[in-house]
């Protein structure tokens, strides 16, 4: 069976990219002519044709470049002092100069590949409990932007899409991100999900999430899994395949259209909560030894529910009673 294409980009930095980088050498080498092509034309009567005695605008350009190539055939010669003094002082720098500037160039485009593959080898060897985006359309780049101000490392998120476009935005923007089908397990493999903390599902459509979330699973069976979805219906398939937590799209979006036609004021509230960084935040943290055996209402921060067992026990269940040691809290806090 044929290997789908998996291609990894690595964070860019501030180093021009390998393409600039030649560009960049080619500019300079044809400067480097032009430079040495004006001198000898403003000298040309100091300079002697083997063919008809005379240096011509088109003699100029043809001495200077295999002078400056170093290929020299010596049908074209200087003959004054001054002529002689201009190549060896300033034209022979020149001709080194653009030598060195082939050379690097070739060499650069010789070993690029081998330092990107070195790259990925270090990467592949340190990266641990990492979180992979999957999907960087507008969901993706919410979420992540979600995990840098929770305060995950930069060099801790990888971002996986379908569309190199995409994936070249979110290199560009500092982040490891591989170009491949979210479906399949040679994505997976190249963002090391086997070794992966979280994977955030934020996909366009439910049923490629469903098989997102149950390839994930194969590889990595602890792995948490949160995801989107976008019909209700399709929510409990997502639980089924292996998410741990599911946010449905249409079904939020519609009930915060139903609340805004009767209290647009409790809609800001909301929109508030799920902004992370100003305003109201919700904030998570384990309970102290101190709250141990006191009620969630007794405390001096306003929660909304409390995570026991993995499983979280909203305000006022009955189920929940006193704190106990292990618990964690789901509170509100002021930005």
């Amino acid at each position: 069976m044929h290997e789908p294409d998996v291609r990894t980009r690595l964070p860019r930095g501030r180093r021009l990219s390998p393409l600039r980088a030649i560009a960049v050498r080619i500019g300079i080498a044809f400067a480097l002519v032009l430079v040495a092509w004006g001198m000898v034309v403003f000298e040309r009567g100091d300079y002697n044709d083997s063919l008809d005695g005379e240096v011509s605008v088109l003699d100029a350009l043809y001495y200077t470049t295999v002078t400056l190539t170093t290929t020299g055939y010596g049908d074209i010669v200087p003959i004054t002092r001054s002529a002689r003094l201009l190549n060896t002082f300033v034209v022979t720098p020149m001709r080194i100069m653009f030598v060195i500037v082939l050379v690097g160039t070739t060499i650069q485009a010789l070993t690029e590949r081998s330092r990107t593959e070195i790259r990925l080898a270090r990467w592949r060897a340190r990266m641990r409990d990492h979180v992979v985006v999957l999907g960087y359309g507008t969901k993706g780049r919410s979420a992540v932007r979600q995990l840098r101000l929770h305060g995950h490392p930069q060099e801790h998120l990888v971002v996986v899409d379908s569309d190199p476009r995409a994936t070249a935005d979110a290199a560009q923007e500092g982040y490891l991100s591989i170009t491949g089908d979210a479906t399949r397990s040679a994505t997976f493999r190249a963002a090391l999900v086997e070794r992966a903390a979280r994977v955030v599902v934020a996909l366009d459509r439910d049923d490629t999430a469903i098989l997102a979330t149950l390839a994930a699973r194969r590889l990595n069976p602890e792995v948490a899994v949160v995801a989107a979805a976008r019909e209700a219906e399709h929510a409990e398939l997502l639980r089924e395949s292996g998410a741990s937590s599911v946010v449905v799209s249409s079904e939020t979006a519609g009930r915060l259209l139903g609340m805004a036609a009767d209290s647009p004021a409790a809609v800001d509230v909301v929109e508030d909560l799920v902004s992370f960084g100003t305003g109201l935040d919700l904030a998570e943290r384990a309970v102290t030894a101190g709250e141990v055996g006191r009620s969630p209402e007794s405390l001096d921060v306003p929660v909304l529910a409390v995570v026991r067992d993995g499983r979280p026990l909203r305000y006022g269940d009955p189920e929940l009673g006193a704190l106990r040691a292990g618990d964690r809290l789901l509170y509100v806090v002021s930005g």
